[in-house]
């Protein structure tokens, strides 16, 4: 096949999925970006003015503390999702095929139910007056006066129970289509368990790993559900705020610069991953050649 016939084929192939993130992800992207440097109506739309006012507004000092939250909320909710995922995963893909669907449907149940209710099931789970609380207290672990609710910890407990199974299902497939023969060269090798399981199975499994880094660390980025459920005035996250400029200000600008800030802390990382990845590739195919 010519090259050039080659290449209309591939970018007619391209188009359909191309112009579904263009319509659907970029310029809405762009649109949020652009009303951030608006004004903002009293009623509650967009003004007709281009104004740096609202960027300058992002000086509040509590947004510091609450982006701070996000971020290292997202990042650790995210590592413990990964670090209960990988080993759950090899287990789950060294089972028998009827075994590993009974599993992974036990995974998939609790999706049937409705997300609210299940935060909602936490946050009575957590309640000064639930079970667990009153556990605590009668092994003297917590103190009487604690909470369990309306705190960072709690968002992240609920954090990680929302997006575990995001997690999983990646490393899951990437560990069933893992060759486990060779783990048994390297134990032949010489290798421990551990020593195999590090350097041989998880490099295996990087690109479940990276895909499941990426479906739980955007949207751990955007919660506002969980923290405005849960987490209280002390647990607020970025989310919680562009809710609120949005849906109680009724300041569309200031919600779009919040959003544009999450926006790139979302891209920026990416964008840097992808880069390298760009670079490493050209780099490794030109010493080919």
């Amino acid at each position: 096949m010519p090259m050039n016939l080659k290449r209309r084929n591939e970018i007619l192939l391209t188009l359909p999925s191309m112009g579904w993130l263009i319509i659907f992800f970029l310029l809405p992207t762009v649109f949020v970006i652009a009303m951030a440097f608006r004004s903002a109506d009293p009623y509650g739309g967009i003004g007709d003015e281009w104004t740096l006012q609202t960027i300058k507004d992002l000086g509040n000092p509590n947004y510091p503390a609450i982006i701070w939250r996000t971020i290292w909320l997202s990042v650790v909710s995210t590592m413990l999702c990964i670090i209960m995922a990988i080993p759950a995963g090899y287990y789950i893909s060294r089972l028998q095929k009827r075994t590993q669907d009974i599993v992974l449907l036990l995974v998939i149940v609790p999706f049937w139910t409705n997300f609210l209710i299940r935060i909602f099931a936490w946050k009575v789970f957590l309640h000064p007056e639930g079970a667990v609380k009153q556990i605590l207290d009668m092994l003297h672990i917590t103190d009487p006066n604690s909470l369990l609710l309306y705190r960072p910890e709690a968002v992240l407990i609920v954090l990680v129970y929302t997006h575990l199974p995001f997690a999983l299902l990646p490393i899951y497939a990437a560990a069933e289509k893992f060759d486990f023969s060779l783990m048994e060269a390297a134990f032949d090798l010489g290798a421990s368990r551990i020593q195999a399981f590090m350097r041989i199975f998880i490099p295996g499994i990087k690109q479940g790993l990276f895909t499941a880094i990426i479906i739980v660390f955007i949207p751990a980025l955007g919660s506002y559900i969980i923290p405005d459920i849960v987490g209280g005035p002390t647990g607020e996250m970025i989310g919680n705020k562009i809710a609120q400029r949005t849906f109680v200000d009724r300041n569309l600008p200031h919600a779009s610069a919040l959003s544009a800030i999450l926006t790139l802390v979302v891209i920026l990382p990416v964008a840097i991953a992808l880069t390298r990845r760009f670079f490493k590739e050209k780099n490794s195919g030109s010493i080919g050649i």
